[in-house]
């Protein structure tokens, strides 16, 4: 093994920063107090994170402040769906209930202090592990990075810890502190010491190891001098160095950064104290009153630490607490949103006269079609969350600003809110786009220079496309999570009868990326797919670029269809029923980010993440200079319209949904010696059978016979219990006879084109054979079916166990493009590509 570099990976980080409570002191069950410098560590850290290249966008999960399901349900969810590097940090309070079994526990939102071993409200450190240690979880490195009280305890519970090797050994622990010790938490204004210095580290530039990022953050922390409880330094822990260099990880990659500017004073430090110390000042209070308990507390303060010690006290900070806003936007737009947060929450417009900070803004991003949903039918879910309906859950926290990435998802929130009988968020727009950008199909250069930039609709681009380049391929992110990824697929169903259709100019490799970000940043993975792919994306990012790992990707240019609507992001404050506590701070807060990112610091960001301006001649905002592969002025398309994008998203989900395919199965006479086993003609359709779900319909004609019927049933067409399935084709017999294949294909395609008349499900034709009979299939047989094929609107997947079957010029490989779809001989790796050909058509659970 080598150490672990995860880029390209399907990383995921789960930052949970626990700045508010809803039991503190002086409640007798309260923690000791709130944690306003927690919210500096989430924003801090998953900034650091996002320009450190590892994790790409829409692979960091932010929670703040959760309750102990959202966390776990949370937590599971990132176990499932990490590959490469799952990165779990927690800060906030932890307490342990027996120091000399290291029974360690992180305190959620809801944690109440209460006496024996229940904790509610608490996570067990151990229940976490093996939450990170569950059969499900296929990460490769696991790094677990604590910031709160007695965090180096956990080194102790991972030791005793029974789980198999495998699972367990690919657990790492950084941790804030030495075990059995509290520590001190700097102030409201900034974060904590142990998440800042790790920040610092972390945005040194180059590429940092875990190996390397331990030794300088305990060097600095020592040269910082922080202290923890009883007067100890404060002296972070890693399980365990010297670092195994196989167990070594990359955890940032970012260009090397200019020299930083002086350090700030240090903060002013606060207190978090362990439950038994936090009683005796109570009891201390009811004996000597306020005044004296705050004598005591400044000198006790010397040699006690913990987070929080100024809410005891009841002495505010140079600077309170600042309102957060929240701000929820679409995935494509989250980069350069979160870069006019950042610049305006460090501007003067947010800065008081005396020098504090007004309000933060955290940014996140989630799917467009389901906060269209959770907006129009949800907020009552969003507000009382329940186990089974939870957008807390699967979007993130209620909003108080949503940008979308067009005005017509405000309406289409409006269309579908009209039938619920009593929504709890109001939606209030401005008259105004931010921005513009259109949406560009970016052609790789060497294809660029055969088209047209502009003048063409986006089909009438693609044919131009296939024309220049037989080879070039044609993809496009989710439509169910962008919205320039909707109007994209409203651009390619155009007029034609069925979206089917219109999927079959996509490429199909897998589930298609989340986001545009994600596809630019993926398609350099294979040089070969990365200069041959257009893709279908906003334009501003081909300006902006897109904040993954660096690599080198294939220059684009952008050609400009005249028949899809941009992206226009539209401000929309977002006002939820009995959500008035402070609603004038925070109508205060939202009105002064709204007119800084509509004034000239907003622009200048938006400006240099590649968008235009909002109205005239749509031009570059911030830049005189158009850049290589751009044009000066664009005209826009008209704009976004509800119906259309709710339209096309159904059809789009109908061409996705349930699928039919069509096997034909070669059982003339020289399949004799291919038949049995899993390298024979049954064995492989049996393996792609879990491909094909229960609402899927197919079936299995035996191919056979010349100069009448061509074709037996072997499986009838219809849903299937798999088991029945597999027993039909085990029955199956190969015939002394011959076939003929262009009979068949005939015959197949007509019965497709009946069954797919009246709706737009996929559909799919796959021919196996050894091709010991495509003497049949030349000349006018030969062309009947390529005709045939290229208007089915069918892909043929055509397999041959000839390792030859598919080279250029034969019978298969052309009717399989003419027939949009594959060939596949023995020369591949057979099996699992046609399994994800009938899985890209079928339901099935694999």
């Amino acid at each position: 093994m080598s150490r672990f570099d995860p880029r390209g990976r399907r990383n995921r980080a789960l930052l949970v920063g626990v700045s508010e409570y809803d039991h503190t002191a002086p409640d007798p069950q309260g923690v000791s107090g709130q944690l306003p410098a927690v919210l500096h560590n989430r924003r801090t850290l998953e900034d650091a994170l996002h320009r450190g290249g590892v994790f790409r966008a829409g692979e960091i999960r932010v929670l703040a402040s959760p309750a102990p399901d959202d966390f776990t349900s949370e937590l599971r969810r990132a176990v499932r769906e990490t590959e490469g590097l799952l990165l779990l940090y927690f800060a906030g309070h932890a307490v342990v209930t027996d120091t000399s079994t290291h029974k360690l526990h992180l305190q959620m939102r809801t944690a109440r202090v209460v006496a024996g071993e229940e904790l509610p409200g608490a996570v067990s450190f151990a229940g976490v592990l093996g939450e990170l240690c569950a059969p499900e979880s296929r990460a490769e490195k696991v790094l677990v990075v604590l910031d709160c009280c007695y965090a180096g305890n956990a080194a102790a519970i991972w030791h005793r810890f029974e789980a198999p090797p495998e699972s367990k050994e690919k657990i790492l622990l950084l941790m804030s502190v030495q075990p059995n010790r509290c520590i001190l938490g700097g102030d409201a204004d900034v974060a904590t010491p142990f998440t800042r210095e790790l920040v610092h580290v972390l945005e040194a530039g180059g590429q940092v190891w875990l190996s390397t990022l331990y030794p300088a953050l305990k060097q600095r922390m020592a040269d910082a001098g922080y202290e923890a409880e009883d007067n100890d330094r404060q002296k972070p822990q890693a399980l365990a160095p010297p670092w195994n260099p196989d167990a070594d990880v990359l955890l940032a990659a970012s260009p090397v950064a200019p020299p930083p500017p002086p350090p700030p004073p240090p903060p002013r430090p606060g207190r978090t104290y362990p439950s038994r110390l936090r009683k005796r000042l109570r009891a201390a209070a009811d004996r000597l009153g306020r005044t004296a308990l705050t004598l005591l507390l400044a000198l006790v303060a010397t040699g006690a630490g913990g987070y929080g010690l100024f809410v005891l006290v009841g002495e505010p900070g140079p600077c309170p607490p600042s309102l957060e806003l929240r701000v929820l936007t679409d995935p494509d737009l989250e980069p350069a949103l979160r870069a006019g947060a950042d610049a305006y929450v460090a501007s003067a417009a947010n800065t008081t006269g005396d020098g504090c900070r007004r309000s933060g803004v955290t940014v996140n991003s989630a799917g467009a079609a389901g906060v269209v949903r959770a907006l129009g039918e949800r907020t009552d879910a969003w507000q009382q969350p329940r186990e089974d309906d939870n957008p807390q859950r699967d979007i993130g926290p209620q909003p108080d600003v949503w940008i979308p990435a067009t005005r017509a998802d405000v309406d289409r929130v409006t269309g579908v809110a009209a039938g619920e009988d009593r929504v709890f968020a109001r939606l209030e727009p401005a008259d105004e786009p931010l921005a513009y950008s259109p949406l560009v199909l970016a052609v790789p250069k060497a294809l660029g220079a055969r088209l047209e930039p502009t003048g063409q609709s986006l089909n009438e681009l693609v044919t131009a496309l296939e024309q220049a380049d037989a080879e070039a391929e044609l993809r496009r992110p989710d439509p169910e999570f962008t919205d320039a990824a909707l109007l994209a697929t409203m651009g390619l169903q155009g007029e034609r009868a069925d979206a089917r259709r219109a999927e079959q100019l996509v490429t199909r490799a897998g589930r298609p990326e989340p986001s545009a970000v994600r596809l630019l940043c993926t398609l350099p993975a294979d040089d070969a797919v990365d200069d041959r792919s257009a893709a279908l994306v906003p334009e501003f990012l081909l300006r902006s670029g897109i904040g993954c790992h660096p690599a080198t990707r294939a220059p684009r240019v952008a050609a400009y269809p005249d028949d899809v609507p941009g992206l226009e992001p539209a401000f929309v404050r977002v006002r939820w029923e009995d959500g008035d506590r402070d609603a004038e701070a925070r109508d205060d807060a939202v009105d002064r980010f709204r007119a800084w990112l509509t004034g000239e610091g907003g622009l200048a960001v938006l400006g240099e993440h590649g968008f235009r301006s909002a109205t005239g001649e749509r031009r570059l905002l911030g830049t005189r200079q158009v850049p290589d592969g751009l044009t000066a002025s664009v005209r826009p398309a008209g704009p976004a319209r509800p119906a259309d994008m709710d339209r096309a998203l159904e059809r789009y989900a109908n061409a996705h949904g349930p699928g039919r395919v069509l096997y034909l199965l070669d059982s003339s006479g020289s399949m004799a010696g291919r038949w049995d086993g899993d390298s024979g003609g049954p064995g492989i359709l049996k393996q792609t059978l879990p491909g094909l779900g229960g609402e899927d319909e197919y079936g299995v004609w035996a191919v056979h016979g010349v100069g009448g019927r061509t074709h037996t049933p072997l499986l009838r067409f219809g849903t299937h219990e798999r088991a029945g399935a597999e027993q039909a084709l085990d029955g199956g017999r190969w015939r002394d006879a011959e076939a003929d294949p262009a009979a068949a294909l005939l015959d197949a395609l007509e019965f497709m084109r009946e069954r797919g008349a009246d709706d737009e499900r996929p559909q799919l034709i796959v021919y196996l054979t050894d091709g010991e009979d495509d003497n049949r299939l030349t000349g006018r047989a030969l062309q009947d079916v390529l005709d045939r094929a290229a208007g089915a609107g069918v892909p043929l997947a055509m397999v041959s166990l000839n390792s030859s079957g598919c080279d250029q010029g034969r019978p298969a490989t052309r009717i399989a493009e003419a027939g949009r779809g594959r060939c596949l001989d023995a020369g591949d790796d057979l099996v699992p590509a046609l399994h994800d050909e009938v899985a890209r058509t079928g339901t099935g659970e694999e």
